[in-house]
């Protein structure tokens, strides 16, 4: 810095002893030629001041935007539940305000990257609770959520995803098993919740607990009705069999009845 205000000096000198070379050539008087040189030193102090103007004008500008930047820091560290930034003293200006603004960016990143995950689980959340019947996951969505929170609500989520999967699973077995049991027993569907389970559409048929458990106790109670007509049929073959030994029946005819 010295040699650039040695170098800055050293020009000014040389334009003055220009412009006195030039005044002399001319031929004016040495009274104009003060007044001129007087002009010029103003010319110069203005744009010197003007030019220290602009600098401290940035000096506030950078002042201005580390207290900002600070001030949204520490509300930023609060809401994401981080340790306070703690920047270097010794640093300059310059570069405690980039360091600041570059952190205020990180973090808004990191608070608009959970509020989107946030944001995509309620909507898996909605999604799976509409079809098990089940409550929302309860955490706060007026604030930005923690590690932890988001953590939790991933193993919910995913919790929640097996679960449907299984339920799915056993409605898809009950439900093949029953339309058979229905179709062995000329059974057609006479009660809406019947109705539901044969229907073609799989996926409309609400997996809650409550569901899956009348949807076993059909199961139990269709096959509870095929157990008890095997064994009337099973008497009701002994009585014949007894009747065609009475009846001395030939075994041409029982084959043929049978």
């Amino acid at each position: 810095s010295e040699v650039l205000a040695a170098e800055a000096v050293s020009c000014l000198n040389r334009a003055m002893a220009t412009l006195r070379d030039i005044w002399e050539e001319i031929g004016i008087p040495e009274e104009q030629r003060l007044e001129r040189t007087d002009v010029v030193k103003k010319h110069i102090k203005t744009l010197l001041d003007m030019m220290v103007a602009e600098e401290e004008g940035l000096k506030e500008r950078l002042l201005k935007n580390i207290a900002l930047c600070r001030k949204e820091l520490d509300t930023l560290c609060r809401e994401l539940h981080l340790c306070p930034f703690e920047t270097e003293e010794e640093s300059t200006i310059l570069q405690m305000e980039k360091n600041l603004r570059t952190r205020v960016e990180v973090l808004q990143k990191q608070k608009r990257d959970r509020k989107q995950e946030l944001k995509a689980l309620q909507e898996q959340d909605r999604s799976l609770c509409d079809v098990l019947c089940t409550a929302l996951f309860s955490i706060d969505t007026a604030s930005v959520p923690s590690l932890e929170d988001l953590d939790r609500y991933r193993h919910h989520v995913a919790s929640l995803n097996t679960l449907k999967e299984q339920r799915q699973e056993e409605f898809v077995s009950n439900k093949r098993q029953i339309i058979l049991l229905m179709e062995e027993l000329d059974h057609t569907p006479d009660t809406s919740f019947e109705r539901d389970v044969v229907c073609e559409d799989e996926k409309a048929f609400c997996l809650s607990e409550d569901n899956i458990m009348a949807l076993q106790n059909l199961l139990h109670q269709l096959e509870d009705r095929r157990a008890l007509n095997e064994a009337v049929c099973t008497q009701l073959r002994a009585r014949i069999i007894t009747l065609w030994e009475r009846l001395q029946i030939p075994e041409e005819e029982r084959e043929s009845s049978a």
